[in-house]
């Protein structure tokens, strides 16, 4: 036969698809692992992302803002605290400062203890917020002047926020490549036993063509074709499914604060598009490595 060429692995040859059965349960197992596979990398990505932003989102709020905690004797407070107000004024770097008024306080720790809180009865710290310019300022140094000026007031410039926030976002990151690829792989490995499948199905038919003069690359070319666009179909199936669940996810107006931005956002809608992409890649390796792999142990 003149069949074997491999240069074109993918394109269609009617003869050569006859010796891969197009219906029965590698068909199935195909299309259905592929699906599968594509519909969790699809959320996969999306909840690493969505978590990624939150992360940042939440570091970046911190970010050019301080607080000052003052705890002092009911009868000294108001005196320590004009005092860091008076001192926030002349340090170079702070752009604002202002005291919390008592409701502020009180909003900040409805969360934990209710809106019912009586903060006028509870011997609570003041808070002062700084926000700092673009050249920033000397934390080091302001913590020195506030033990001089007001012994009660601690600096808490949010480092300790900011840094696992970041690592945290970095490492969601990581997570979500690294379920990917692990769901590629499962998703490789199955597609090979589908295959290894057929190809033991077939052959009595694989044999009958090499006796008849055809090469290895010209049976290959069948299987590879045909499971490449097996996967490549259920993986598109399974992307368009995937989107459609991230789309239906809760908004910010349905679920509150914590879950704004949950899915993709802009161009990230771009991102599971490729995953069909590279669920056909995958297939094509496979069935290809398990093809040649048979026909190599067949005399």
């Amino acid at each position: 036969m003149t069949r074997g060429s491999f240069d074109n692995p993918l394109k269609a040859d009617l003869h050569a698809d006859r010796v891969v059965p197009p219906t029965g349960f590698t068909a199935r197992l195909t299309v259905f692992t592929s699906l599968a596979m594509t519909f969790l990398a699809v959320f996969a990505l999306a909840l690493s992302m969505a978590a990624g932003r939150l992360a940042e989102r939440w570091s970046d709020s911190l970010q050019g803002t301080a607080t000052i905690r003052i705890s002092a004797p009911q009868d000294q407070i108001d005196t320590q605290v004009a005092a860091v107000l008076a001192l926030l004024t002349v340090t170079p770097g702070i752009a604002s400062a202002r005291a919390l008024e008592d409701q502020e306080q009180r909003d900040l720790l409805a969360p934990w203890f209710g809106p019912d809180l009586p903060v006028d009865a509870l011997p609570l710290p003041r808070l002062i917020e700084i926000k700092e310019d673009s050249a920033g300022y000397d934390a080091e140094g302001l913590r020195q002047r506030l033990t001089a000026e007001a012994p009660g007031a601690v600096l808490d410039d949010h480092t300790r926020w900011r840094r696992p926030l970041a690592v945290a976002a970095s490492r969601l990151r990581l997570l979500g490549v690294t379920s990917i690829i692990l769901i590629t792989c499962a998703m490789g490995a199955m597609i090979t036993l589908a295959a290894n499948a057929a190809l033991a199905a077939n052959l009595q038919v694989i044999r009958v063509l090499r006796l008849v003069g055809a090469k290895d690359t010209y049976i290959v070319r069948a299987f590879v074709r045909r499971f490449t666009l097996r996967a490549f179909s259920g993986a598109i199936a399974g992307a368009l499914l995937g989107m459609g669940g991230v789309a239906l996810l809760p908004g910010v107006d349905e679920a509150g604060g914590f879950l704004t931005g949950l899915g993709f956002q802009g161009l990230g809608w771009l991102f599971p598009l490729l995953l069909p992409v590279l669920a056909g890649i995958v297939a094509f390796a496979a069935t290809r490595f398990a093809a040649f792999r048979t026909l190599k142990g067949l005399p």
